[in-house]
């Protein structure tokens, strides 16, 4: 085994818990054949709605390459987001899905990804790479699972053995080569719970998400009206969904992340049913100025209140 591998592939997984991360697993940058054909049919089944944006780029979500010239090793991270008080979550309140609590993660994780970059760079000398929080043509569900971070549920979300799939996934893009870790068996066994919790139905069959009929799409990404049909099936969620999260038993490893940004705001908090539904565009920004809820607008949350209440 070449020592420069081993030594550069710890220096890099020291530093990402350093900085806070959970978890880092490595694969070896290449061409995602087997996800090709299932991208494709996803894609044709229109089972990303009006998620143009999945469309776009098909070679490029494929292969590593084709977003870092030379790109040798993807380095993907775990972020636990998992809040401490379940505040926003009780079943007589509106529901807002735990990632969404605090400031909004692509801030956090971008900052904790360019200092682990530069101190590549700094102890290990001229590397080129690329940073990625789902902000780029980048399957980090995938990557993940081949570095051996978990396995992917039947919900379609990562699971991970020790803290369960309550996390963000970011990436590194690589022109260094390193040691691959190797992707681990799925331990879902013949357990359903998150097909038979979904109440839209969203989850097909095992492993397949109809994204255009999951409550978070709905209250999202869809910007028209949303369709009659899932008329009181939302379960009070106003922005997101984690209903098929929480139903599994792997997150009864779940345990309260160690980040201040994703905390709530107090006054988030102290928020009751009526104070969503008399919620003014002041408020709105004052509450969600850092949020990822601000994705929705104001408009768009409002929507999602008349709806779901």
């Amino acid at each position: 085994m070449n020592s420069t591998l081993e030594k550069n592939t710890f220096f890099i997984k020291k530093t990402a818990q350093n900085l806070g991360f959970d978890f880092c697993g490595i694969s070896k940058a290449d061409f995602l054949e087997e996800e090709a054909p299932r991208l494709e049919n996803w894609l044709n089944q229109n089972q990303h709605g009006e998620m143009a944006y999945m469309a776009n780029h098909f070679d490029k979500r494929l292969d590593p390459r084709l977003l870092v010239p030379d790109a040798c090793s993807v380095v993907s991270l775990l972020l636990n987001y998992y809040p401490q008080n379940l505040v926003l979550h009780q079943s007589d309140n509106f529901k807002i899905s735990k990632y969404a609590y605090g400031t909004d993660y692509h801030f956090v994780i971008k900052h904790k990804l360019k200092s682990l970059l530069q101190a590549i760079q700094t102890e290990i000398g001229e590397v080129g790479g690329r940073v990625f929080v789902d902000s780029a043509p980048v399957m980090d569900k995938v990557w993940a699972k081949k570095s051996g971070l978990g396995w992917i549920g039947k919900h379609s979300n990562l699971i991970n053995r020790q803290i369960g799939s309550f996390f963000f996934i970011a990436e590194l893009i690589l022109d260094l080569p390193l040691q691959p870790d190797l992707p681990i068996k799925d331990y879902c066994g013949t357990c359903r719970k998150c097909i038979d919790a979904c109440p839209t139905e969203a989850i097909i069959e095992p492993y397949i998400v109809d994204g255009s009929k999951c409550i978070s799409y709905f209250t999202i990404e869809l910007k028209n009206q949303i369709p009659d049909e899932v008329q009181g099936k939302f379960e009070n969620w106003i922005f997101g969904c984690d209903i098929c999260q929480d139903v599994c038993p792997w997150n009864k490893f779940s345990r309260p992340h160690q980040t201040p940004d994703f905390l709530p705001p107090e006054k988030l908090g102290e928020m009751k049913k009526n104070d969503w539904t008399e919620l003014t565009e002041e408020l709105f920004k004052e509450l969600f100025k850092n949020s990822a809820i601000k994705r929705t607008k104001f408009e768009g949350l409002k929507r999602n209140i008349r709806f779901v209440g």
